[in-house]
């Protein structure tokens, strides 16, 4: 154990943008971090998101009217929200407690409980972006298009609920003219919309891969192609094991496997389930230069510049995590966001991807420790593991090392 008690070596299950995050303000902490996965750097939900670091719109998923759209649109293939016919009970448990939680009470306990996430998330990338982690976050407003002002209503009184649990929002409501002359790639048939200003976004890949290279810099090892199959107690420490036999020894384990967190989280008390909502991206090339990012959230789509196009992302599909890729959903995806956009080579279409981002019933992450001793987890973040996975790691971090849980993480807790 290091000074103070704390752990001097720590296994981080998990390279995605919450695991390296961990791992790097471990590091700053004086731990030797040793990270495995199954896959490699940025290979879940980290690398195609859209890349948004928005305080603004980190709205939890339990909101009243998502229930609703929900038993509107439940096995339609083409909606934003779609859930497969499937006999999996676990699935069906899911869902009933997440409908559950569709209420205005916990969906402001959600709110309330992500408060300091969101009022320290862009800090937390500016720690890391000025210490090493070569990779740009890029300031811009984010656009939100309607087709009228009645669509534009419900994200207001969202924005105005936030804006009432503490997070100050600069939001503008605009008119089709004025957004049009912001944002040239939007259609005619655009109406109305609302700018977030000091918003950001980044190349979510290129991100957490400068992150992996920085982690690395500071003495880590990142061990790719590690399938844990085990976590298991051994003189001096924790040893965590693969199915090819292989074992790294610790102090401390974090596990932040995202959508996959209840494998082993759940022989560690972890009861909260989390279970992969589904997103798909793809890019496509542009007319113009696309100045920041559009969103379009009568049918779920968030579009951000990306290399020089646009990456287009929508869907929240309950599936299995490593279900292949549906094409259907990218189409639908298409057909819901032409008619909004201008000036789009969808046919140029490259990069499709799909990603389980990991959704908890509640709409709180679970972050912290766990009864077993020495370990813990770090997950459940929705669809803003980005925003929120270097201020997760540093939270987290200090608990680690400290033995004390910062008054952030309360409502937290992975055993709740």
């Amino acid at each position: 154990m290091g000074v103070g008690g704390g752990p001097r070596t720590v296994v981080v299950i998990g390279a995605g943008v919450v695991g390296l995050s961990t791992a790097w303000f471990l590091q700053e902490r004086g731990v030797e971090v040793t990270v495995v996965d199954r896959d490699g750097v940025a290979a879940g939900a980290s690398w195609g998101n859209a890349g948004w670091l928005s305080p603004g719109l980190a709205i939890p998923l339990n909101e009243p009217g998502v229930l609703k759209y929900g038993l509107r649109s439940l096995l339609d293939p083409r909606a934003p929200l779609h859930v497969p016919a499937s006999p999996d009970v676990r699935l069906w448990s899911f869902l009933t407690r997440f409908a559950a939680n569709c209420t205005w009470r916990s969906w402001n306990r959600a709110v309330r409980a992500n408060l300091a996430f969101n009022e320290e998330c862009l800090e937390a990338f500016d720690v890391l972006t000025s210490n090493g982690v070569e990779a740009p976050t890029i300031k811009a407003p984010i656009t939100a298009a309607f087709e009228n002002v009645r669509q534009a209503t419900g994200l207001l009184h969202e924005l105005r609920r936030i804006d009432g649990s503490g997070l100050k929002i600069d939001y503008t409501a605009l008119d089709g003219d004025a957004l049009r002359e912001q944002v040239p790639q939007l259609s005619p048939k655009v109406r109305a919309g609302i700018r977030l200003d000091d918003q950001r976004y980044v190349d979510p890949g290129h991100f957490t891969h400068s992150l992996a290279e920085a982690v690395v810099a500071r003495g880590a090892v990142i061990r790719s192609g590690f399938r844990v199959t085990g976590v298991h107690e051994e003189a001096g420490g924790l040893a965590v094991r693969s199915g090819a036999g292989e074992t790294v020894v610790a102090d401390a384990v974090v596990l932040a496997t995202g959508a996959w967190l209840n494998g082993l989280g759940a022989s560690w008390g972890v009861r909260v389930p989390v279970r992969a909502g589904r997103g798909y991206s793809f890019t496509v090339p542009t007319e113009k230069p696309v100045p920041g990012p559009v969103y379009l959230p009568a049918v779920r789509v968030a579009c951000t510049p990306y290399r020089g196009g646009l990456r287009v992302a929508g869907t929240m599909e309950f599936r299995d995590a490593d279900a292949p890729l549906d094409r259907a959903r990218i189409d639908a995806i298409i057909a819901s966001a032409r008619p909004l956009l201008s000036g789009v080579a969808w046919d140029g279409l490259t990069d499709a991807w799909v990603g389980p981002r990991p959704v908890t019933p509640d709409g709180r992450p679970l972050v912290g420790a766990t009864r077993a001793p020495g370990r813990f987890v770090a997950g459940g973040h929705g669809m803003w593991g980005l925003t929120h996975g270097p201020v997760t790691g540093r939270m987290l971090a200090e608990q680690i090392t400290t033995g004390k849980q910062p008054a952030a993480l309360r409502d937290f807790d992975p055993v709740r």
